[in-house]
């Protein structure tokens, strides 16, 4: 099921009602199935939830983000904390998951990211590329780095004028900073669903880090952000982070993945992924169902 994305831009009241979330503004006021909602998008400083609200979300294991009040960059995430039946179990495996192993999946998800990239730079450049050669070329755990290689060649050629990605760079850094936050947000909503800890990572291991693991399988998965931004760029003369384009950022998570003949929103597609994930750790499955992000 595709659950709804809530973007709550204006002053309101946040509460609950017959398991409705009640949403009032000083222009109107609205009603949602709480079961109906996937993600929540608090971009305002004087939004009021109540904590019957944010508890009847989290028990449907929806993702509530807040956004700073001056950048307007998603800056927090709230969600469940206990959203699978037999999460201890698929912990201690977890917990447990040899060096091997996760050098294993690692080489797999950036196999999948520099395939991702050179298929999205030869759309958008209309020129082939060396990315094929580059995933190839990657080794378990990444050792000869092939993710900061194809990096360094993708940002070269992506966008017509000069760039440099940087996570507090000028335009459009800040719609990719969106955009990578809302995908983060969606992989770690997913990953806990699959009985995960996202603290433990496969590759990135910041002790500073509560999301290591949602930080490591939303890479593949970047391209779509990057799509997004690209087109973004072509349609839109603003370099600020309208409504408008907050909202095209959003349809992200209902984009289409493909599974070899199966298709699914990138929402659904996350699920998917993360419980073969988990099936890695369990010992029933050698590799990430990753899909492929277009055909």
């Amino acid at each position: 099921m595709i659950k709804r994305t809530l973007l709550l831009e204006n002053k309101a009241s946040i509460t609950t009602q017959n398991l409705q979330l009640v949403i009032k503004t000083e222009q109107r006021e609205a009603t949602v199935p709480i079961e109906d909602i996937g993600f929540v998008v608090i971009d305002h400083p004087e939004i009021y939830m109540s904590i019957t609200a944010m508890n009847y979300l989290v028990e449907q294991n929806a993702a509530l983000i807040i956004c700073h009040p001056q950048n307007h960059l998603p800056n927090g995430l709230f969600m469940n904390l206990n959203s699978h039946h037999i999460q201890q179990e698929i912990f201690k495996h977890q917990i447990k998951a040899s060096a091997p192993l996760k050098k294993q999946l690692w080489q797999q998800t950036i196999v999948e990211k520099i395939t991702n990239q050179g298929i999205l730079l030869e759309t958008v450049t209309g020129d082939k590329n060396t990315f094929p050669f580059l995933a190839s070329k990657v080794l378990s755990g990444d050792t000869s780095n092939m993710e900061g290689v194809a990096a360094n060649l993708y940002w070269k050629s992506f966008f017509e004028q000069k760039f440099k990605r940087e996570r507090f760079g000028k335009y459009p850094n800040n719609f990719l900073n969106y955009g990578y936050a809302i995908l983060r947000a969606a992989t770690a909503r997913a990953l806990s669903g699959s009985g995960l800890l996202n603290t433990l990572g496969i590759h990135h291991k910041s002790k500073y880090n509560a999301f290591a693991l949602a930080d490591d399988m939303m890479e593949p998965f970047r391209p779509m952000v990057d799509e997004k931004v690209w087109t973004l760029t072509q349609k839109y003369k603003e370099e600020e982070l309208t409504t408008a384009i907050k909202a095209e950022l959003l349809q992200i998570l209902t984009q289409t993945v493909y599974y070899g003949e199966e298709k699914s929103p990138l929402m659904v597609g996350l699920q998917r992924t993360s419980s073969s994930l988990q099936q890695c750790f369990t010992g029933e499955r050698k590799k990430i169902n990753y899909p492929k992000l277009w055909i």
